[in-house]
This record gives C-alpha cells, structure tokens and sequence, in this order.
C-alpha cells in the first residue's frame, strides 16, 4: 500500500490516503489564504508516490516546483514549528505547457476532438447558432472533411453558408445570420490566441502520464496567467481535457493510487453560463472518473463556485479562510461549515472566519472512504521554492523534457479547407474548358453540382466510412462516441 500524503498537522497528523485519492476534493478559501501552497504540497505528495499531477499556473508561482525550496525563512520556521523530522528541500520533475506555446510546450486540440458542444460554449454561442454550428459538423462528417484548425471551420462554415438551399433537405434550414455569427466569434477567438491552439500535433494524453528515472510523477504545470484573459477558453480547454482522460483511459476499479491527479484552479470558470445539460455531464464523468483511477481537485475561493451535484463527489476537503462581510460571503461560510462532518470541540462557522494564512479547516476520507470529522491545522510547508522562476530557468527545463520538440513545430496536413479549395479549383477549371468550347458536357454539369453542394448521394457514400470514424465524443462516450473516434486513429 502506498504511503499516505501530510498535508496538515494540529496535534496529530492529517494524511490524504492514496487509495482514496481518486474520490476527487476541494481546496477553497478567499485570495492569500494559502490555497497555492496547499495545493503545492499535495502535488509533491503525488509525485513522490510516482503519480503524475496537471495543474493550471494562473498565478505565474507554480513553477518554482522544478526546484529545490530553501528562499524563505518562514518554510523553516513552519517545519521546525510543526516538529518535522527529516524536512529537506527538493525539487520535482516538472513539464511546462502552454496554449501560446510561448511559456512551455505547444498544447493543441484539433477542432473535430472539441466537438461542437464545447466549441459552440467557447464562442458563447445561442441555441439557434449552436445548432447550425452542429450541422457543419455532420456535413463535415459525412463528406470526409477533416476539421483540424480555424481555417478549416471557416472553409466548412462558408460552404455550408454558400449552399444552404441545397443542403436544407437534408439537414435542415441553415441561418446566414447563424453563419456570419459563426464567423465573427471564430475572429475573435483567432485574436485571443486560439488560432494557435486548434491544429495538430494535437496533445497525446499519454504525455502528461510521465514519471522520471527515480519514479517520480511528472508535474505538468500548464502556464495560465495569459490564459485566464480568454476565460472561456481556458474553461473550455479543461472541460475538454476531462473528456479526452475519460475517452483514453480504461476501467480499471479502486487502485491504490490514482494514475494521474488533476488539480482545477479557479474552477468557478468550468461552471460560470453552463447549461443544465452541460453540468450533468461535468457530474457524471466527474463521478466515473473514480473507476477509470483519476482524481479531479477543484481549487476556488469559494465552495459555493462549485454546483451541488458536483461539489457532492468531492470527497476530500481543505477550506482555509473565508471573509463574511457581505450577505453572499455569509452564506458561503454557512454552506462551507454544513459540508463537514461535524467535530463537537470545533466551532465550524466560527472557525472558518479566524483561520490564519497557511491554516485550514480538513476532512479526509478514511480507509473505507468515510469523511474523518473536521479538524484545524497547519497546512505543512512545501519542499519546493515558492514562487515563480526565471525565464532562462524554465527556457532549460522545457528543452531538456523528453518531449522537447515534438509539439514544438505545427503540422498542416490536407484537410477540410484544402480540400474544399482543391474541389472548387478542379470544378471552376472545367467550367472554363466548357466554355471555350461552348458546349454542354458531362464534366462541366459534375464540376456545377460540386459547387452546388457536396453533400449528395455520391459524396456521402465516398465520406461515410471516414466520417463515421470522425464523430466525436464531447465529453467523452458518454456523450454517445466512442472509443474508436479519436483523432490518432482517423
């Protein structure tokens, strides 16, 4: 049995037990509070039992993690205070990610992996809009047009806009209004920065599943202080990055460690506009995941960020200070103290607004996975360097990953829009042949029907096997995909 994880000691040890690791948690509490350092300390906990962590840097202070701590005075005087025998300083393996690709290693989706759902929520898109947006994918689909980037959307928008009439039989009416909506949000997606985040090479999950040469769990720390200015897209980004853990990895029951933890900062993001349907799903694969040995930890200010039927599989809780100066703050130290099996010698509600920095309130799942009754301790200190690094530090750390250059350079292999602009070529160059010759001919008729549309009984019988195998998904099978319709297997 692996070795439980300290994270807190009052008179005893507070430990979060591996094997009950993957019943997810919650680590909340107002802004300086502690909830970064917290967060820090389970994460080295992870890595030194050999399982792999992701998490998000909104603050730029994560990546000090890659090295050995020893900068701050107040580090040594917690573990003497704390009587920690053997504390030393160490540094942990860490990979850098970043959408921009500016602060660690490209991170890219495909626009066929993000599926509509969540795309149609990253361009904040209507009902109406959302649904025309869903047909160009099925007209994608069924004509074998892959959807790898920006510019193949639009290809396949402006088809769709340019032959509605003839596809309306089909498929149903398609709005122009819709379309050039479509098409504005694409734009400003494109200047957020998403134009470098859609397209191949498209992230292998595998590659945040790493451990080092001593058996360490890889950290993946994802650069996020640029991110959080689109904050839709950072949602949507880790809604599908739960979607792709749950398409890619097997059942494989209780193990007695997770395979990988996944640490969810400001996780009110997730949930901010989501439709009923859409939180649902969040509950349900946040509920599977337990089988498939992954453990989700949302980090928020404030427990009420988080939804009922999500914040009820969370079995593993750490709440440092919450302010009630105002009626909702109030309601969020209410909620929180209600949430925790109750200890008969610790005002709850009370406590919550006297904890100090680098103090919290815990409760823990036992050995037969019931919650341990609240109890307030010191959170231990990390054994890592607090804050950020240099520029030329994570610059040396990124070159010498083991995946150093594969995500480094983009791809653009044949997809929608080069086949598309390849089809209306050959179609306008036989129009011309016809009309120099200035007689009616069969090729001239095929090129006219290609421009019309490309949806017709011929095409769909040439598309629909690979169009099958292109479906994706959203959200993983749950959603009605499947295994067999990811992108590494087109």
């Amino acid at each position: 049995m692996s070795d439980p994880i300290l994270v807190a000691k009052d008179k005893e040890e507070i430990h979060l037990l591996p094997a009950m690791s993957n019943r997810h948690g919650l680590i909340a509490g107002a802004t300086g509070t502690g909830k970064s350092v917290t967060l820090r300390v389970i994460a080295e906990g992870f890595s030194r039992l050999g399982v792999p962590v992701f998490m998000a840097d909104v603050k730029g202070d994560l990546a000090g993690i890659c090295m050995p701590g020893g900068n701050d005075p107040k580090i040594a005087e917690r573990a003497q205070q704390l009587g920690l025998t053997g504390f030393a300083y160490t540094a942990f393996p860490a990979v850098f990610w970043d959408l921009f690709g500016e602060k660690g290693h490209p991170l890219r989706s495909t626009i066929s992996e993000m599926g509509p759902l969540l795309l149609g929520r990253v361009l904040n898109l209507n009902d109406t809009q959302s649904g025309v947006l869903t047909l160009v994918f099925k007209v994608a689909d069924d004509n074998g047009l892959l959807l790898l980037d920006l510019k193949d959307l639009r290809a396949m928008l402006q088809f769709v806009g340019d032959n509605a009439r003839s596809l309306t039989t089909q498929y149903g009416n398609v709005s122009a209004a819709s379309v050039g909506a479509i098409q504005r949000r694409l734009l400003e997606i494109e200047q957020q920065g998403g134009d470098k985040f859609f397209g191949e090479p498209a992230l292998n999950i595998a590659d945040l599943m790493q451990t080092d040469d001593q058996g360490r769990g890889v950290i993946n720390i994802l650069a996020a202080d640029k991110l959080m200015q689109a904050p839709k897209l950072y949602a949507t980004f880790l809604l599908w990055l739960l979607s792709e853990l749950f398409e890619d990895l097997p059942e494989i029951g209780d193990p007695e460690k997770p395979k990988i933890v996944f640490f969810f900062d400001e996780a009110h993001l997730l949930f901010d506009d989501a439709p009923d349907a859409l939180l649902d799903k969040i509950e349900q694969v946040v509920r599977l995941f337990r089988s498939k040995g992954v453990g989700v930890y949302f980090v928020s200010q404030n427990p009420l960020d988080i939804p009922d039927i999500v914040l009820g599989q969370l079995g593993n809780r750490v709440q440092h200070a919450l302010r009630a100066f105002t009626p909702r703050d109030q309601k969020a130290v209410k909620a929180a103290a209600t949430t925790f099996r109750q200890n008969p010698d610790l005002k709850v509600e009370t406590a919550i607004t006297e904890l100090k920095v680098g103090e919290a309130l815990l409760s823990m799942l036992d050995e037969r996975g019931a919650p341990g009754i609240v109890r307030r301790a010191l959170i231990v200190p990390p054994h890592s360097k607090l804050g950020p690094i240099t520029a030329d530090e994570r610059r040396q750390v990124t070159q010498s990953s083991v995946i150093a250059g594969h995500y480094e350079s983009a791809m653009d292999r044949e997809s929608a829009y080069e086949m598309l602009k390849a089809r209306r070529e050959q179609a306008e160059t036989a129009l011309q042949e016809q009309a120099q010759r200035s007689k009616p001919s069969p090729i001239a008729k095929e090129a006219t029907e290609i421009l019309d549309a490309f949806a017709t009984s011929a095409a769909r019988s040439i598309g629909s096997s690979l169009g099958r195998q292109i479906m994706r998904g959203v959200l993983g099978s749950i959603f009605g995909g499947s295994s067999t319709s990811r992108r590494r297997r087109f």
